[in-house]
This record gives C-alpha cells, sequence and structure tokens, in this order.
C-alpha cells in the first residue's frame, strides 16, 4: 500500500458513495473521503471518513447574497457557517495529514478549493450539458478527468478543450466480475435509485396492469430497496430504469433488455445518456413516463433487442479509473496488484 487519497463524495441519491467503493477495491492507497453523507455502515479499513456539515440549511438572511457569485461558482452562499466549515475541514485535514492527491465527484467548489490548496485533483465527469461557468472552472482546473462512459462516444462540448486529460474508462459497476448465468423470466424490475423520481405510484400500477407482468420495483419511492439487486437484474425479463450512470453499469453488467427513462436531474445528465443508449441501440429509451397502453411494445421490443452491453466497457472500468488516478497520486505501477486481490471483494461490494 502507498500513499494518502483524498475522496469528495457528493451527498446526492447513492451513486457517488457507490463508485468511489467500486474504484476503492482497485487502489492501494489509503483514502480520506469528505461528504456530507453520514458515515456507512461498512467501509474498507483503509477508508476514513469524514462528515461534513451540511450548506443549505438554514440560510442566512441576507439581501445581497447571491450564492452563485455572479455566475462564477454554483453554490457558496454568504455568511453560511455550515459552507465554511466544511471546506474548512477538508483544508484542515489535508494539511494536517497530506495527501498525494484529491478526487472530486463532485463539486466545481471543492475542485477549485484543492487546486488552490496546491493538491493534485481527479474529477469525475457527469453527462449532459456542462458548459456553464463554474464548470468550465472545474475541469480546467483538474488534473485528470475520468470520465464514466466508453471511448466510443464523442466527448461533450465542454469536455471537448480539456480531451488530452480524459480518461473514458468505461461504466463503472460495483458488479464487474459477477456471473450472470441465471434464466431470465418474464418479469419486469424497476431499477428506480436512490436520487427521486417524478413518476407516481399510480403510473406504475398502470403500467403494471397494461404488461400483464410482475412488476418489482426496487427505490422509485417505494419502501423496497435491495442493497444488492445483482440477483433481480440477472433473472428479470426486462429491466426499467431511470438513467444514472450507476444503475446502466449495472445493467450493462447484468446485459439485461432494458427501458430507460431518464429523470429531471441538473443539466440534463440522465437525457444526455438515455439518448446516447437509444442511439446506440443498447436501450428501449423513452424521454417521458410512457402511458399505460404504450407499455405493453415497449416490453416487447426490450425483450427482443439483443444489446451488446459490453460496448458499455464495464469490465475492468473501476481498475482503470483506479490507475488513471493512481497514475496522478504518483503510484500507478502498484494498481495492477492491488486490483488482483481486491478485485473479487470490488465486486462484491
Amino acid at each position: 500500500m502507498s500513499g494518502r487519497i483524498g475522496w469528495y463524495v457528493h451527498h446526492h441519491g447513492r451513486g457517488h458513495l457507490t463508485r468511489m467503493r467500486a474504484i476503492a477495491a482497485h487502489l492501494p492507497h489509503e483514502i480520506a473521503c469528505f461528504s456530507s453523507l453520514a458515515r456507512p455502515a461498512e467501509l474498507p479499513a483503509r477508508v476514513t471518513w469524514t462528515q461534513l456539515p451540511p450548506d443549505d440549511q438554514p440560510r442566512p438572511q441576507l439581501p445581497e447574497d447571491d450564492p452563485t457569485a455572479r455566475g462564477l461558482l454554483h453554490w457558496a452562499p454568504l455568511g453560511h457557517i455550515g459552507h465554511r466549515t466544511r471546506l474548512a475541514a477538508i483544508a484542515a485535514a489535508v494539511t494536517s495529514a497530506p495527501v498525494d492527491a484529491f478526487v472530486v465527484d463532485v463539486s466545481a467548489e471543492v475542485t477549485l478549493l484543492t487546486r488552490l490548496l496546491g493538491l493534485r485533483t481527479v474529477v469525475i465527469a457527469q453527462p449532459g450539458d456542462r458548459s456553464d461557468e463554474p464548470h468550465r472552472l472545474a475541469y480546467a482546473a483538474a488534473e485528470r478527468i475520468v470520465a464514466p462512459w466508453p471511448d466510443w462516444i464523442e466527448l461533450p462540448v465542454h469536455l471537448a478543450p480539456h480531451a488530452d486529460r480524459v480518461d473514458a474508462v468505461g461504466g463503472i459497476s460495483r458488479f464487474d466480475g459477477r456471473e450472470v448465468g441465471a434464466e431470465r423470466g418474464d418479469d419486469v424490475v424497476l431499477l428506480g435509485g436512490g436520487g427521486g423520481s417524478g413518476v407516481a405510484a399510480t403510473d406504475i400500477a398502470a403500467a403494471e396492469r397494461a404488461t400483464g407482468r410482475t412488476w418489482r420495483v426496487l427505490g422509485a419511492g417505494s419502501a423496497a430497496w435491495l442493497d444488492d439487486p445483482w440477483g433481480a437484474l440477472t433473472t428479470a425479463g426486462t429491466v426499467v430504469s431511470w438513467c444514472g450512470q450507476n444503475a446502466i453499469a449495472d445493467i450493462a453488467a447484468a446485459g439485461a433488455p432494458a427501458v430507460v427513462i431518464p429523470q429531471d436531474r441538473p443539466f440534463d445528465e440522465q437525457r444526455a445518456t438515455a439518448r446516447t443508449l437509444g442511439s446506440a441501440g443498447l436501450a428501449v429509451a423513452s424521454e417521458h413516463w410512457p402511458e399505460a397502453s404504450a407499455w405493453p411494445a415497449l416490453v416487447e421490443r426490450a425483450r427482443h433487442l439483443e444489446p451488446r452491453w459490453e460496448r458499455w466497457r464495464v469490465a475492468g472500468a473501476a481498475q482503470r479509473a483506479a490507475e488513471a488516478i493512481s497514475r496522478v497520486a504518483g503510484g500507478g505501477a502498484e494498481v495492477a496488484a492491488c486490483a488482483g486481490a481486491a478485485a473479487t471483494g470490488g465486486a462484491a461490494a
């Protein structure tokens, strides 16, 4: 094991944390994580966790407060002790215990902070239209940019100026390396994720009735949640999913026939992913939740699609991300040996 890496984990949904765990299994470094999320119940022994105070509530009542600094930043509210304390906590931690590199997934403000502190910074890219000034600054400041999608996808316009620093590693899934093997049934699994949606339970129930198939709803506001949905993904006749990066990577790892429906997210990131999947013939893509009467045809289309999910390059993606990060940290030669020892644990994380 060599060196130490800092890592910022955004608190929205579960995907940023899941991605860190998948990549961490292939890194030989100690990892110091910072996030507004509470410390997860299970972390590798070499990963520490600092919970940061929230920076959104309560907001100070300052009439001149412009949290974007006239469009220069995404979120830096004036007079907010939580915002100030969280950035100060990161700065203090990397000063008292230096890091060889700092991974940001994701925050323009934390990216700029760590670069201003003189740290080699790696940014995890997100799809969508991110040509705004805060993203432009963050990508320009990064030493490397890890894009968790395959390299055959044309770089978005906002990343094109940084093409020499982008590593398009493929879709990063915690299930990479797991055996599929199970026979698929006739049921539908709705993979709703943990980031919220605009689809009501009544809409889902109407779709289930229209298809005449049993639907199993995971997430999407339901009480059902599986920390490990691998069995559901590998046995479902069809998977219906939002278009978060981790969900799509998990579907690709499972080789599942899928209907993908983007949810409203900042910068239209899920809509960009849905368009890519649909045009590549990897999934049936719908811009919005369809009317109930459309669902039987959609499910049948997905079941007969025979997608070449290997094109999403899930196999080895987490290791390729680890290699890119480790090169920035100065320890690239050690990743291969660490990956061999950690591959089984990483796939099951």
